[in-house]
């Protein structure tokens, strides 16, 4: 220890008093660009736009007066009793308008306890005014774009909301997110989602953070400049006619990014004409894996699922000319550069470190990365709470565990990197438990 001291002594020494010599330099760039070319952009980004989200907040008109007819397709497989939550989180919502509430339970003749607990729902949703409840069995299972595409034959709102059977919501959702299509440029909401089992074990306090961070923070700035990423699969809001327009959900997995991508298609040839926003106090909360081999897991598809849209089914309009220049630059930087190109770097930064370098020297660049990255989270973790947050004690109360989250994040970035080599060598989406192998082989992707 007291030799990883004297180095990080030196090395502080060193940069503060010849800055600029050769060596001063090759140190700092051994560690800093990650952050400072790749990663910083980004966050310089969104905290403009927090700066000017909390700024407009400040002069926002009137609410709108419309309340235009929502009709939500819940798609279920596997929920059981849960979904009883979803559907009463929807059908108590304080919205003056009508709610339609379509619960299509995918393959309901193996999943017939979540299609009674549904069906169980009927009496509760007719006695509340202005609520209806349809149940919609799909008998043999076709996964869950099959369900939605299915669902919207039987919607009967403008306003369309695609939630999954496991997540509930607080009971101001709907008007939130639905304000938003006064404006008629507005073709779709991204909810935000948070985590509904925080307390459950370590891995679940870490996402709860993650969720903030990625969704909650990061949306809620990127949206002031038209840049929302992905519509959430488990929490969409969209203007029917946009739906119509990009003929529903097509087949295959990461359905969220692929309708998301088909609409910003629309964007660079609309002029304006279309927006995609996001609405941080529309909330829905959804269970996340509970231990460490599960969320590695899950992440596993989704990060191999972002390869598979961007590097192969929309590789032909991923262009300037489509979805429009802003679109694309920061497509390109936090979609294809900081998600995929990324952990790539970083593991072969971690193989060069471990490799080239003594323990002494290893041990103390690791370190000072992951000071760097603590402090910087700390910074964001606070100023963003008191921003954007709708629950800060709650969310103050998950700030001792930021001292773990650099080390949950590396890991997920080396995860992130195999399955971006699963996908791109192997075609890993194929492998998908999203749809059954006889829906997903009819998919020429």
């Amino acid at each position: 220890m007291n030799e990883v001291l004297a180095y990080l002594w030196h090395l502080s020494y060193l940069i503060v008093t010849t800055p600029l010599t050769q060596e001063s330099i090759a140190l700092v760039m051994k560690f800093v660009p990650f952050v400072l070319f790749l990663e910083m952009p980004t966050y310089v980004v969104i905290f403009l736009g927090l700066a000017r989200y909390t700024v407009r907040g400040l002069w926002q008109g009137p609410k709108a007066k419309s309340h235009p007819a929502v009709s939500c397709i819940v798609t279920c497989y596997g929920e059981g009793a849960s979904v009883q939550t979803t559907i009463r989180s929807l059908a108590g919502q304080i919205y003056p308008g009508h709610i339609q509430i379509v619960a299509m339970i995918d393959g309901a003749e193996i999943n017939r306890e979540t299609h009674e607990a549904a069906c169980a729902m009927v009496p509760f949703v007719a006695s509340k005014r202005e609520r209806s409840l349809l149940v919609v069995p799909k008998w043999q299972r076709g996964g869950r774009v099959s369900s939605l595409n299915a669902g919207l034959n039987f919607v009967t709102g403008e306003i369309v909301m695609a939630l999954d059977g496991d997540t509930s919501f607080d009971n101001n959702m709907v008007e939130r997110a639905t304000r938003h299509f006064a404006d008629p440029r507005v073709a779709a909401v991204a909810g935000c989602l948070r985590v509904r089992n925080v307390r459950e074990s370590v891995t679940t306090r870490l996402q709860a953070i993650e969720y903030f961070l990625s969704i909650q923070v990061a949306k809620t700035g990127l949206s002031e400049f038209d840049l929302v990423g992905n519509i959430s699969g488990a929490f969409g809001v969209f203007r029917r006619k946009a739906l119509d327009l990009i003929c529903g959900w097509d087949a295959g997995t990461a359905e969220d990014l692929d309708l998301t991508m088909r609409l910003k298609n629309y964007l660079g040839r609309e002029k304006g004409r279309m927006r995609l926003v996001f609405e941080p106090e529309a909330i829905g909360f959804t269970d996340v894996p509970a231990t460490f081999r599960g969320f590695l897991k899950q992440r596993l598809r989704w990060d191999g699922d972002l390869s598979y849209i961007y590097c192969r089914k929309h590789r032909k309009t991923f262009a300037p000319g489509i979805i429009g220049w802003p679109n694309f630059i920061f497509t390109l930087l936090t979609g294809m550069v900081l998600q995929l190109v990324m952990p790539l770097l970083i593991l072969v930064y971690t193989a060069y470190v471990l490799i080239a370098m003594s323990f002494v020297q290893a041990f103390t660049l690791l370190a000072l990365t992951y000071l760097f990255y603590l402090a910087l989270t700390c910074v964001i973790w606070f100023a963003s709470i008191f921003l954007v947050s709708e629950r800060i004690l709650e969310d103050l109360k998950l700030s001792p565990w930021l001292s773990l989250l650099p080390f949950f994040n590396y890991a997920s970035r080396l995860n992130s990197c195999f399955a971006t080599l699963w996908e791109l060598l192997a075609r890993g989406h194929e492998d998908t438990s999203m749809a059954p192998w006889w829906v997903t082989k009819k998919s020429r992707f």
